[in-house]
């Protein structure tokens, strides 16, 4: 397989999809194989023919899109984020007791297999559960790929993905050797459903959304406004977004959150923030 080929017949059909090409060079080979073995599997010699079946058949679109997902997800991925997420967590507890809400809710946007979800536990054991102010996390997390949303609600995973956990977590939140599988502790006020966020959205607020290396990376320009407004929409005042700590946000945004760290994490204003530019 040629690299350029397979280029050249991403540029062309990301658009198709709403999908960036900036967002797929460093990944499109792991792209690249899917489509190939796809195009194999239709009994297609090339690109140039698999652009043209996609003319004859525009069913096939869909199995396009499915070899487009990147799915790189580890525990405590850039523990750095975490750490200073640890530090705004009680920030949020106290704006739920001050909404008398009885719980923090929790939205993980493009969740994969479920390891950023099962990140949030052990946070919520470990560094918040002490604390004089208190409240449970409630998390959702959303994913298109059912098969993968399967494989959170089982909660086990290899050695590998926890290399970045700290190991005192590991030992305490885990059973395994070989499989490493939550203790039902951690699994408490966690949900899994099947969405796509381009299309659809919880119909929930939340106090704390995680949209990390999804939208704001693979997105085209309008359709990470379209997706940026819904989660605003569904973000409590002074509630937090975290996005990818390499990405950045699309302008339409922006006047309604304060970036509270270089890592990604912002604060939505609250109801009475001042204008940016008062007269």
């Amino acid at each position: 397989m040629k690299d350029p080929d397979c280029v050249n017949f991403l540029q062309q059909i990301l658009p198709k999809l709403h999908l960036r090409w900036s967002g797929f060079q460093r990944v499109r080979r792991q792209v690249c194989r899917r489509l190939r073995n796809r195009f194999l599997k239709l009994g297609l010699e090339d690109f140039t023919s698999y652009r043209t079946y996609l003319l004859d058949h525009p069913d096939e679109w869909s199995n396009v899109d499915a070899c487009c997902r990147i799915t790189i997800s580890r525990f405590y991925r850039d523990a750095v984020v975490f750490e200073q997420l640890c530090q705004v967590l009680p920030t949020l507890i106290q704006l739920g007791q001050e909404r008398r809400d009885s719980s923090i809710c929790c939205w993980c946007a493009g969740c994969a297999s479920g390891e950023e979800v099962y990140t949030l536990k052990p946070i919520e054991h470990f560094r918040l559960s002490g604390l004089k102010l208190f409240l449970p996390l409630h998390i959702l997390g959303t994913d298109i790929d059912e098969y993968l949303l399967s494989r959170a609600r089982r909660g086990c995973y290899p050695k590998g993905t926890l290399k970045e956990l700290p190991k005192p977590w590991i030992a305490k939140a885990f059973d395994g050797d070989r499989q490493y599988c939550l203790k039902s502790a951690f699994r408490e006020g966690i949900e899994f459903e099947q969405q796509d966020i381009r299309k659809q959205m919880p119909d929930s607020l939340f106090h704390l959304i995680l949209c990390r290396y999804l939208a704001f990376t693979y997105f085209e320009p309008m359709l990470q406004q379209k997706v940026l407004q819904g989660i605003l929409d569904r973000l409590v005042p002074e509630g937090i977004l975290v996005i990818g700590k390499k990405e950045s946000l699309p302008i339409n945004g922006k006047s309604q959150l304060i970036k509270l760290s270089s890592t990604g994490i912002y604060q939505k204003k609250s109801a009475n923030y001042p204008p940016s530019n008062p007269r």
